[in-house]
C-alpha cells in the first residue's frame, strides 16, 4: 500500500518539474500530468485519502522544495 503512495507522490513531483521546465501544453507535461493523475486515482480506489498523497507539511518534507509550490 505504502508503495502506491510513492508513487503517486513522484508521479507529482515529476509532472511539476516538466511544467515548471517546458510548460503546461509540452507532450512531456502532459504524459506526466496524465501518469500522475492515474496513480493517484488507483491510491484513491485501493483506500488513501487524498492527505495521505498530499500531506500538510509536503513543503517542508525533505526532497520536496518550497519554491516549486508557489507561483512565481
Amino acid at each position: 500500500m505504502a508503495a502506491l503512495i510513492r508513487a503517486a507522490r513522484t508521479a507529482q513531483h515529476l509532472a511539476v518539474r516538466a511544467l515548471t521546465a517546458h510548460g503546461l501544453a509540452h507532450p512531456l507535461t502532459l504524459a506526466l500530468l496524465a501518469a500522475a493523475s492515474t496513480t493517484a486515482a488507483r491510491a484513491w480506489e485501493a483506500g488513501h485519502q487524498v492527505t495521505d498523497t498530499h500531506p500538510a507539511n509536503a513543503a517542508s518534507s525533505p526532497g520536496c522544495s518550497a519554491h516549486t509550490l508557489r507561483s512565481p
